[in-house]
């Protein structure tokens, strides 16, 4: 079945041949390019901000001339871009692409190919008292836009778009990492059918309906691929007032104070969503069942959950490619809860590193009020998934990238004009994220502090420009540039070579294999994937003397989680330690360079793109399945005739484990609790207590005091009380006494609850209405009765958050329930490991009994071979002979039916199925039966919805009448 690869741009464009644009004019106009030369050098005279200044020539800028010093460099390529520089093979569509091509903006490409300009208005004011007055402006314009004159206009400007002369080109914009993935993994048969869905990355309005329908019947018949077409202003405001100015910074750590005016969020958010319904839009109406939809990062947040509302069975997997902060940063967006909601529309949610995943989890259970556990989210009607893989590189397409003459020849280059220098190379976009001021000022601080490495050192730095205003950046780094170039340089040397402008692609894998050290000092990043290309390329295949080099890597990148300590991790904010990575870069051993390199290559092959993309559709797959074998409407309803009969034919022993609240009983104060029809569940318990064969156990977060006073009437009943922290056992005789088993050190629990009490009272001073109850094992914080629910709500997360990160260590955690309260109990206990407590005594006692057979029937050696030391540990292997208890004792029951409402009961139902089964050491079970009360997903085996009040009893009554 297909598969549908949602991201913003597609992985290809449209260039129309029929009238150039003015960028072409002005391309057609110039000189043949150079040969190949070194980079640009930046004079110790000239400041960044002179090198930008508007020139004087009517036609394309010419190179810049070479400094009297440079000794005759020439320039990697200052003229305008083109398709034949960017691509490797820009003449294929569907070659490998640039992983990370730093051309990621909208509108941006029209350089490049011959493409429409946007029609998109101005970003509303920063003042919000401007703000009313740019509305009405804005007014005026759209009824001027409905004049006759306007409307020719716009006809005419389609229809110089209207030829039919253009062709399909790859897409300078977008994700080449992901589309170079999902290629390596169709290449390996691992998906097989994909649909790419996206937008063109370039105005469309000018272009007319006919126009649009050509082109995407061209792109979905050749190119397997569903373009997305919104309004210019609805991209321009999805991407460059909201994805780009509020969404993107707050997710990299950045929280905007600009715009100031909550009507530019207002603005720019009615777009994002509305460019979101487009893309779910989109993928429903080509949706059939059975095929896999994958959305990919920030920038469609939303699409998950607005295809989940019209596709409720679909397989949806969504993947952050950007970093997820933690929750006190994601907080400040006034859309967080849209944004998360949007996100849990998927069955699973991948991120790049298990902290981001953390980072995700911790902030639904504080925001939204959900139950977070280390696999995912629980909701109220299902559970999505969270897991962490990161993604890598295609390594095949890259060997075949390098072997293209162009780059040999950059390689060749490059390496006569450095030839007696160590090279240090750096690639990133100029802005507040990647880090180059911070690396810039440490170099200046190792030429400082190392003055005999300056003769003998090269930084290449290649910053990329972007359209975001960064003009305050722009200016410190050209004084940092100016200072170390005026202090530094000589006649015969410059240390710094910086080079504001994007490289070819062949020019950057040549950079990259003979470059001495890689520096990455990104501030926040997802996953650099340039790291990643720098391993590959240090094999030395293409420069023998320039090999396993050693990479400087930020530890606030993805890349740094995955490479495992292996690379030279730095904080780009600690200037002293960024300038000792340096030296110890260049001074490291031949043998230690080739040790790391050795463990950085093997992460690189085997962590690639294509297994990225394989492991998440196998893991999507089957978390798909195991979301549909959950959800109620696929678990079959409970059938009393079925039970009867099961129940019937039990000759060993069955076994009873009901849940109180919520099961038997509605939830509420044991003060007040009052069982529907008490007399009726007493008489049916008690009934099912007559039968020798039957072992009933009540289970309940409740305190044994309260339940021994609720069950007094049940001589004999089993108790599992405050969720598998103590356990009183039946027993066949009614008058016999049992006293309690307590799992826990009530001592130890002492100390987590006095530092935890102390945390609930500060919340509990903040929230009227609230209280705290204190159990033996647990605290529950209580604001049911508060007076401001949304507020007592907000303050429940952060209590839920603030007491996980405070206690982790101390083995308790706090999860939110849906009854208005924080529960905070321990994590070594549960109604699970309680349950197996009881299975396992009950197979202990069927042991005792077959030794005792043993001994009167055998002969002495197996007297002694079933002596008193065969006794039974955790994993039901006998002490004495190591052999597996399940190899000896049959099941001591062969009848066994768990019954629960909600989420603390789920651990139950899963070690009952383990027992049906026949999975684990404590044996096969004949005849197992769970059932969930109610209408929450579930893994029980059947469902009884006829709600949580005590109707859930009304069969046992059958079981008693059997003959």
């Amino acid at each position: 079945m297909p598969t549908f690869v949602a991201a913003f741009f597609l992985p290809y464009t449209v260039d129309f041949h029929d009238e150039p644009n003015d960028a072409q004019q002005q391309s057609q106009q110039q000189l043949p390019p150079p040969r190949p030369g070194p980079p640009i050098r930046i004079p110790s005279h000239k400041s960044l901000h002179e090198l930008q200044q508007p020139s004087l020539f009517t036609g394309p800028t010419p190179p810049t001339t070479p400094d009297p010093n440079a000794d005759l460099e020439e320039f990697f390529a200052q003229s305008r871009p083109t398709a034949a520089k960017h691509f490797l093979k820009h003449s294929d569509a569907r070659a490998f692409i640039r992983n990370d091509s730093h051309i990621d903006e909208w509108d941006s490409s029209a350089g490049i190919f011959n493409q429409p300009r946007s029609r998109a208005g101005p970003a509303p004011p920063d003042d919000i008292l401007e703000y009313a007055k740019a509305q009405e402006k804005l007014k005026q314009q759209r009824e001027r836009k409905q004049s006759p004159r306007t409307r020719s206009s716009r006809a005419s400007s389609g229809e110089r778009f209207a030829g039919d002369n253009w062709t399909i080109e790859p897409a300078v914009q977008g994700n080449g990492g992901l589309a170079n993935a999902v290629r390596a993994a169709q290449n390996t048969q691992n998906i097989e059918d994909v649909l790419w869905v996206g937008t063109l990355g370039f105005p469309t309005d000018t272009l007319l309906d006919g126009k649009k329908g050509e082109i995407s019947e061209k792109l979905e018949n050749e190119y397997d691929a569903l373009a997305v077409y919104a309004s210019d202003s609805d991209l321009d405001g999805h991407y460059a007032h909201y994805c780009k100015t509020i969404l993107w910074p707050v997710l990299h750590y950045q929280i905007p104070d600009h715009p100031k005016s909550k009507a530019y969020e207002d603005h720019s958010w009615v777009y994002y969503v509305n460019v979101n319904q487009a893309f779910a839009d989109k993928i429903c109406r080509s949706y059939k069942r059975g095929d896999t939809i994958w959305i990919h990062d920030y920038h469609l947040l939303l699409v998950p959950g607005m295809i989940r509302k019209k596709l409720p069975d679909a397989q949806i997997g969504f993947f952050l490619h950007s970093a997820f902060p933690s929750s006190e940063v994601f907080r400040c967006l006034s859309t967080r809860k849209q944004l998360l909601e949007g996100m849990l529309g998927a069955n699973l949610i991948a991120f790049q590193t298990s902290e981001y995943a953390h980072h995700f989890l911790q902030t639904c259970s504080r925001l939204l009020i959900v139950e977070a556990t280390a696999d995912g989210v629980q909701l109220e009607d299902h559970f999505v998934n969270v897991t962490s893989l990161a993604m890598g590189i295609d390594p095949g397409a890259l060997a075949a990238a390098r072997e293209e003459q162009e780059v040999r020849d950059w390689i060749k280059v490059i390496r006569e004009r450095y030839a007696d220098k160590r090279l240090i190379v750096a690639r990133d976009k100029l802005d507040n994220v990647r880090g180059v001021r911070q690396k810039l000022l440490a170099f200046e601080l190792f030429l400082n502090k190392h003055p005999e490495w300056r003769e003998k050192v090269v930084l290449l730095q290649v910053a990329t420009s972007t359209n975001e205003k960064q003009s305050e950046l722009v200016a410190t780094v050209s004084d940092i540039v100016t200072r170390i170039d005026s202090v530094h340089s000589t006649l015969a040397h410059q240390p710094l070579v910086f080079l504001k402008q994007d490289i070819g692609f062949p020019q950057y894998l040549a950079l990259l294999s003979v470059a001495d050290v890689l520096m990455i000092t990104s501030l926040r990043e997802g996953m650099n994937l340039t790291a990643h290309e720098f391993v590959y390329c240090q094999d030395g295949k293409e420069a023998q003397s320039k090999k396993h080099g050693p990479l400087i890597l930020s530890e606030f990148t993805g890349s740094a989680a995955v490479f495992g300590g292996h690379q030279l991790s730095v904080n780009p904010w600690d200037y002293q330690k960024c300038a000792e990575a340096i030296r110890i870069a260049l001074e490291m051993t031949e043998t230690e360079r080739t040790r790391r390199y050795e463990r950085l290559r093997h992460v690189v092959m085997t962590q690639t793109g294509e297994y990225w993309m394989s492991a998440l559709s196998k893991q999507l797959t089957r978390v798909h399945e195991e979301h549909y074998q959950r959800d109620t409407m696929s678990i079959p309803r409970l059938s009393v005739t079925q039970l009867t009969q099961k129940y019937k034919a039990a000759t060993k022993g069955r076994l009873f484990i009901l849940d109180y609240e919520g099961t038997l009983a509605l939830h509420g104060s044991v003060s007040l609790q009052v069982i529907s029809s008490p007399q009726r569940v007493i008489d049916t318990l008690n009934e099912l207590l007559e039968d020798p064969l039957n072992i009933v156990y009540i289970m309940s977060g409740r305190t044994p005091e309260e339940l021994e006073r609720l069950f007094r009437q049940c001589p004999g009943l089993g108790i599992i009380a405050e969720n598998g922290c103590f356990v009183r056992e039946h027993s066949p005789n009614a008058s016999e006494t049992i006293p309690w088993l307590e799992f826990p050190d009530l001592e130890q629990m002492q100390l987590w609850k006095g530092a935890v009490r102390q945390i609930l009272e500060y919340y509990h001073e903040r929230v009227e209405g609230s209280w705290i109850e204190e159990r033996h094992c647990s605290l529950i914080f209580h604001y049911e009765n508060a007076d401001d629910m949304d507020g007592a709500a907000r303050q429940a997360g952060d209590c839920a958050n603030h007491i996980n990160d405070a206690c982790e260590s101390q083995r308790v955690h706090a999860v939110p329930t849906v009854d208005k309260a924080v529960v905070i109990e321990p994590l070594d206990w549960s109604k699970g490991s309680a349950a197996g407590e009881v299975y396992m005594k009950l197979r202990h006692q069927a042991m005792e009994k077959q030794q005792e057979e043993a001994r009167i029937s055998a002969d002495g050696s197996a007297d002694e071979e079933l002596s008193g030391e065969g006794r039974v540990d955790g994993e039901g292997i006998t002490k004495s002979t190591g052999v597996r208890l399940a190899s000896q004792t049959p099941a001591p029951i062969d009848f066994l039916l768990v019954a629960g409402d909600d989420r603390e009961d789920e651990i139950v139902f899963r070690w009952a199925n383990k027992l049906a089964d026949g999975h684990g050491l404590a044996g096969k079970v004949r005849d197992v039966t769970t059932v969930s009360v109610g209408k929450r997903n579930t893994e029980a085996m059947a469902t009884l919805t006829q709600g949580t009040t005590g109707k859930s009893y009304l069969f046992t009554p059958t079981l008693c009448d059997h003959d």
